[in-house]
C-alpha cells in the first residue's frame, strides 16, 4: 500500500510540471512527515551521508574536464583524424562524425557535451558537402549518445553511487559494449548513405592520417591518462577525474591555445552550475532511496518478483520496458537515482551481475536520450539544426531502430560488458 501511495504522489507532482528533483523531496518529505514516525534529524543526516561519498567528487571534475574539452579545440581535430581515417567510405563525414563521437565520448562522460561538441563543427560541413540536414541530425544525435557507455561516464558514476559497485569495473565493462555500439551505429550511416548515394571524401594519403593523429594526440592521450591509470592502479577513478580536469586545462589553455585564461572562470562557472544541478537531483534521489528502503519495498518487489516465477529473462524484458518508459520523461541521472535502488536488488536476487545490470541501465538511458518528448540529445541536435523535435525524431529512427538491437544483444549475451573486466581481473 505504501508503494502504491509512494509512486502515485511522485507521478502527481511530475504531472505538475515540476523539476523531477523537487518532485522526489516533495515525495520523500510528505510521506515521512504524514504517515511515518521517522524524525527529521535522520532526514537531514541522510541528506548529509548520502552525498558524502567519494565517487560523488568525479562528477564534477569529469563535467569540468568535458567543458574545458569542448571550448579547446580537441573536437574539432578529433574530427579531422575522424574523417581521414574513414571519410573514403561510403557516408564520408557522416562515419567520421560516429568516430569522432566514440573518441570524444572517451574523453568527456557526457552526451550532450558530445552532440554539442561534435555537431556544432560537423553538421555545417555536412550540409555544405551535400548530405541531408535530417542525415546528419541522425548521426550525431545517436552517436552523441556514445557519450555515457564510452568510459569516462557521469551516469555509471551515479550508478555506482546508489548500488555501491566499483566504478572501475563499470568503466571497464563500457569499453566493449561503447565500441561495438559505435560500429552498429557506424554500419547504419555506411549503409544508408551507400543506399541514398551520398558523398564521400578522396581517400586521404597516410602522411595526411599521420598529421592528423598528431595534432590530436593530446586530446587523444586523455583516454590513456584515465583508463590506464585506473587499470594500473595508479589512481581511483575519482582521482582520475580529477587528473583529467588538470590534464583537459593544460592541453586547452597552454598546448592548443583555443582558450585564453581570460575564458576560464566562464567554464568553471558553467561546469559549477551543471554540477550543482546534479547534486541536487542525487540528494533528493538519496532521499527517494531512504525512503524506499525504509518502507520495504525493494524487499517486497524482489520476493514478489521471484514469487511470480518471472525468472531473469522475464525480469530484464520488464526492466527494459519499465527503462525505455522511464526514458519517455525523465533524463539518465534521475532515471538511474530512481530505477536502481528499486531494480538492482531484484537483480541480484535473480543472480544477474551488478556490473552487466549497470551496462544495460546505460544502454537504456542512451536510447531514452535520442527519443521525444525528453530525449536531451534530440533538444540539443534541435538547436543545431534548427530542426524541430518532431523532424528529428523521423530523422534518428533508423539509427535508434540499431541502438534497440544493440540493446536486446547486451542484455542476454553478458560477456559482452563482463569479459574484459573479468580479463583485467576487475571483478
Amino acid at each position: 500500500m505504501s508503494a502504491a501511495i509512494i509512486f502515485v504522489l511522485l507521478l502527481v507532482l511530475m504531472l505538475t510540471g515540476m523539476p523531477i528533483s523537487i518532485s522526489l523531496g516533495l515525495t520523500v518529505l510528505t510521506f515521512l512527515f504524514t504517515m511515518t514516525q521517522v524524525p527529521i534529524e535522520s532526514v537531514a543526516l541522510k541528506l548529509f551521508t548520502g552525498i558524502e561519498k567519494f565517487e560523488i567528487m568525479a562528477i564534477p571534475f569529469f563535467i569540468l574536464a568535458g567543458n574545458f574539452l569542448t571550448h579547446g579545440g580537441v573536437a574539432r581535430r578529433m574530427i579531422n583524424f575522424a574523417t581521414s581515417m574513414v571519410g573514403h567510405w561510403h557516408g564520408g563525414l557522416g562515419l567520421g562524425g560516429v568516430m569522432a563521437c566514440a573518441l570524444f565520448a572517451a574523453v568527456s562522460g557526457s552526451s550532450p557535451a558530445t552532440v554539442v561538441a561534435i555537431g556544432a563543427i560537423l553538421l555545417p560541413a555536412m550540409v555544405k558537402q551535400g548530405f541531408p540536414n535530417k542525415f546528419g541530425a541522425g548521426v550525431i544525435a545517436t552517436s552523441g549518445a556514445l557519450g555515457i557507455l564510452i568510459p569516462p561516464s557521469i551516469v555509471m558514476v551515479m550508478y555506482s553511487v546508489s548500488t555501491n559497485t566499483s566504478v572501475g569495473a563499470l568503466f571497464m565493462a563500457g569499453v566493449v559494449p561503447g565500441l561495438l555500439l559505435a560500429v552498429f551505429l557506424g554500419f547504419t550511416t555506411w549503409n544508408r548513405a551507400r543506399k541514398f548515394g551520398y558523398p564521400r571524401q578522396p581517400r586521404a594519403s597516410w602522411g595526411v592520417r599521420a598529421k592528423a593523429f598528431k595534432d590530436s594526440a593530446w586530446g587523444l592521450f586523455l583516454i590513456v591518462v584515465v583508463m590506464g591509470g585506473i587499470y594500473t592502479g595508479i589512481f581511483t577513478p575519482t582521482e582520475a577525474a580529477a587528473m583529467s580536469a588538470v590534464y583537459a586545462f593544460f592541453v586547452a589553455v597552454f598546448v592548443y591555445r583555443d582558450l585564453s585564461m581570460k575564458d576560464v572562470p566562464k567554464v568553471l562557472l558553467n561546469s559549477a552550475n551543471m554540477s550543482a544541478m546534479l547534486l541536487y537531483i542525487i540528494t533528493n534521489a538519496v532521499l527517494f532511496s531512504f525512503l524506499l528502503t525504509h518502507e520495504n519495498i525493494p524487499q517486497q518487489m524482489a520476493d514478489f518478483m521471484i514469487g511470480t516465477g518471472v525468472g531473469m529473462i522475464g525480469f530484464l524484458i520488464m526492466a527494459n520496458i519499465l527503462m525505455l518508459i522511464a526514458g519517455n520523461f525523465m533524463e539518465p541521472s534521475s532515471i538511474v537515482l530512481i530505477l536502481a535502488p528499486i531494480l538492482f536488488p531484484i537483480a541480484i536476487k535473480l543472480g544477474i551481475d551488478p556490473v552487466h545490470f549497470g551496462i544495460i541501465m546505460v544502454v537504456n538511458m542512451e536510447v531514452g536520450m535520442c527519443h521525444p518528448p525528453v530525449g536531451l540529445n534530440l533538444y540539443v541536435a534541435s538547436g543545431i539544426t534548427k530542426m524541430g523535435i518532431t523532424e528529428l525524431t523521423v530523422a534518428v529512427w533508423p539509427w535508434l531502430l540499431s541502438m534497440l538491437v544493440f540493446l536486446v544483444l547486451v542484455t542476454y549475451v553478458p560477456v559482452i560488458s563482463l569479459w574484459l573486466p573479468r580479463t583485467l581481473g576487475m571483478m
